[in-house]
């Protein structure tokens, strides 16, 4: 059995703190900014350096690989993640329980309601997710509509052929970086 703590309205930090381990949130927001920052500086550097297929050649080789250096970093029984219902890279894909969460957090984006995280407590970890929302439209160069783009939909079509990662908007909710922090 599990808590989930959802809030739908916005809350202030200290009701969450009341309801969930500060360090729990710190760790959360300390891991998910890592992952943030090293993926988002690198694409960055490489689309700005190189261009938008190059800046695809690199998360395809690269995305999970920095993933999962800043797993390495992190101290014993926390790990990260990231999630997606509409994945490109089949690593992203979510259990049963993330996808629930993953839907909760789009309706709760609907109602402008959507918190900077949601932390679930398990049986053995908390799990603290970060939304991923559309708010750059350089996003959408490789996440929005893509059909024009000949070369690029051509290289997804080969390196991704199950991509559901397109046709996003603005706004959209693209996913979640997924923090688990073992009790």
């Amino acid at each position: 059995m599990y808590k989930f703590y959802l809030f739908t309205l916005l809350l202030s930090s200290a009701f969450y703190a009341n309801e969930v381990p500060q360090n729990v949130i710190d760790t959360g927001n300390k891991v998910s900014k890592s992952l943030v920052k090293q993926l988002g500086s690198k694409l960055k550097h490489e689309l700005q350096t190189n261009g938008l297929i190059s800046a695809a050649v690199f998360c395809n080789e690269n995305a999970y690989i920095l993933t999962e250096e800043v797993n390495l970093h992190q101290l014993k029984g926390v790990s990260v993640k990231r999630i997606s219902l509409k994945y490109r890279n089949p690593a992203n894909i979510p259990s049963e329980d993330e996808i629930k969460v993953l839907k909760e957090m789009q309706t709760l984006l609907k109602e402008n309601k959507l918190p900077n995280f949601l932390v679930k407590n398990t049986d053995s970890s908390y799990k603290y997710y970060k939304p991923l929302v559309i708010k750059k439209e350089v996003c959408l160069k490789c996440h929005g509509d893509i059909s024009k783009n000949k070369e690029l939909l051509s290289f997804m079509q080969e390196h991704y052929p199950q991509d559901k990662a397109v046709d996003y908007k603005m706004h959209d909710l693209r996913g979640a970086i997924l923090v688990e922090i073992k009790h």
